[in-house]
């Protein structure tokens, strides 16, 4: 994760206040992160850090655009990305006994003598909350789907094939069925 020094807030040299923070992320920043199911990101994450004395607010917002497939056809698509996050960093002795007690994921706890908030694994997390679960084509202006129109075809021959191959099994064992209740009757 050595790419993600910029990503790093010396908030100890900040004055107590509000400070904010601009940054661009794109499909470079999520290589240390493994294969992502997105790709041709361009999201911008402005930051802004309110400093108290013993507690740091932090608010997220995120802005862009990813290429996702869709979940019915596979197609390419872009999708527009917009959300905010909130996050509350408090200062306290005993930081992993705090965080591992925590049941509040927004909420994280950091040593006294800290000087630098890592936020990277936040930009990674708050971008991936932000790509919407449903992917898909969406309607054209007649109310069709955009979606690839072979793949569609594909799809709904697959489904009668099943239909029908699950019809057949049935009725074999219905005929084993009919057999047990003459049994019954003699």
């Amino acid at each position: 994760m050595n790419n993600h020094r910029a990503y790093e807030i010396a908030f100890v040299g900040l004055k107590p206040g509000v400070h904010t923070f601009d940054y661009k992320v794109s499909d470079k920043f999520f290589a240390d992160y493994g294969q992502q199911d997105f790709d041709n990101c361009d999201v911008s994450i402005k930051l802004t850090l309110e400093k108290n004395a013993s507690l740091l607010l932090l608010k997220f917002d995120i802005a862009g655009t990813v290429n996702v497939l869709c979940d019915r056809c596979a197609n390419t698509i872009v999708k527009d990305l917009w959300d905010e996050f909130n996050m509350v960093v408090k200062m306290v002795e005993n930081p992993d006994e705090m965080n591992n007690q925590e049941e509040d994921p927004d909420i994280y706890y950091i040593k006294y003598n800290e000087s630098h908030l890592h936020i990277a694994d936040w930009i990674y997390e708050f971008v991936n909350l932000s790509i919407p679960a449903q992917r898909n084509c969406g309607e054209d202006e007649q109310g069709g789907s955009k979606c690839n129109p072979e793949v569609l075809k594909k799809l709904d021959q697959m489904k009668a094939d099943a239909q029908a191959s699950t019809h057949n099994v049935w009725k074999d064992l219905d005929k084993l069925k009919d057999l047990e209740e003459e049994a019954d009757l003699n």
